[in-house]
């Protein structure tokens, strides 16, 4: 019996035999991977990616799909958690290799979230493909100075090498969104650029600055107290380079230490 969309969860399935194939191929896993599936739906993608690689692990929050997807006898060496990837802690999930690739269609509405989760901390996967609103993926890979650079922006680019690498027509999906969607590949930047606290401080100061993106940098983060001798606070946000940023975020944490 065929699943039907849920709107509350933003499903839209990928449908389209040559697209998927496609996916798998810029993606490249290997049987030395473990893949990570987010939102594994009805399997379109999982049973391709089940082929190549001995080890994959699919959370999905729909629990009807999770059933489906559990009885699969094609699918024996795949584990399916049924539970909201939000709510998820990633460190109790057991994978069979160390070489974690993340893979997912992420639902338009919660994809912001899923990708902040992702890059708190440490990162435990080697890299992330996402199938996004096309939208969202300009946002990701936004250039200082334009108008979709933002707070998704700069965290993201902050930790992470982040490229568009495919347009995806709304036509491969059913059901069909009234959107382009683009598929996105995350990699990490090599070395811990920033410690927990300067992680937490870098998402607090892009908070206030970009939640009030029309004023300029001493006005949204005149509670910061920044000695605009060494920090030029003329600006607004959107003109501020993502190694700036990180320079802010290390300030305010030697700030706090009395450093």
């Amino acid at each position: 019996m065929r699943h039907f969309a849920k709107k509350r969860w933003g499903q839209h399935f990928l449908a389209d035999t040559n697209l998927l194939r496609k996916l798998v191929n810029l993606i490249g896993v290997s049987s030395s991977d473990s893949v990570l599936e987010i939102g594994p739906g009805e399997g379109a993608l999982t049973e391709l990616f089940a082929l190549q690689v001995n080890d994959l692990v699919g959370v999905e929050i729909d629990r009807d799909l999770f059933q489906g997807l559990s009885h699969r006898t094609d699918l024996e060496n795949c584990t399916f958690i049924n539970d909201d990837f939000l709510k998820l802690d990633c460190n109790e999930i057991t994978f069979g290799t160390e070489n974690i690739r993340v893979v997912g269609n992420l639902p338009y509405n919660i994809s912001s979230p899923i990708l902040f989760k992702l890059i708190e901390g440490q990162p435990f996967w080697r890299d992330c493909h996402f199938t996004v609103q096309k939208e969202v993926a300009e946002r990701m890979t936004a250039s200082f100075g334009s108008k979709t650079y933002g707070r998704l922006s700069v965290n993201l680019q902050a930790r992470a090498d982040v490229q568009m690498i495919l347009t995806v027509p709304p036509e491969v999906f059913v059901p069909k969104p009234r959107v382009e969607s683009a598929v996105v590949r995350i990699i990490p930047l090599s070395g811990q650029l920033l410690s927990g606290s300067e992680s937490d401080a870098l998402s607090m100061i892009t908070r206030l600055a970009f939640g009030q993106r029309r004023k300029m940098l001493r006005n949204s983060l005149s509670s910061l107290e920044i000695d605009d001798t060494w920090f030029d606070l003329s600006d607004r946000p959107e003109k501020v380079e993502v190694p700036e940023f990180i320079r802010l975020a290390k300030w305010v944490v030697a700030s706090r230490n009395g450093t």
